[in-house]
């Protein structure tokens, strides 16, 4: 029977601000720090999501984004292929 050593939610005399992130960061096999940088951010555990959906986008706003992430070809797509690029990307 395994047992578990319980590890200190603290790097260095630090107080980790989410340590049940931590811990889960840890468990995936991250080292200290950077499961203690991950887990001490100011959003730590909140997800995204704020960008509205693709299909509310101009095609102008599409073609912009396609460009910052570099698609080939964009200046050529309709709104639903860039769309279908920046998803599949």
């Amino acid at each position: 029977m395994a047992v578990r050593k319980a590890r200190s939610t603290q790097a260095r005399g630090k107080q980790i601000k989410n340590p049940d992130q931590y811990e889960a960061l840890r468990d995936r096999g991250m080292s200290k720090s950077k499961a203690a940088r991950i887990a001490n951010t100011p959003n730590a555990g909140r997800k995204g999501g704020k960008q509205p959906p693709y299909e509310d986008w101009t095609r102008e706003a599409l073609y912009q984004q396609a460009r910052k992430v570099g698609i080939e070809g964009r200046s050529g797509m309709k709104k639903a292929q860039l769309i279908d690029a920046l998803r599949h990307h």
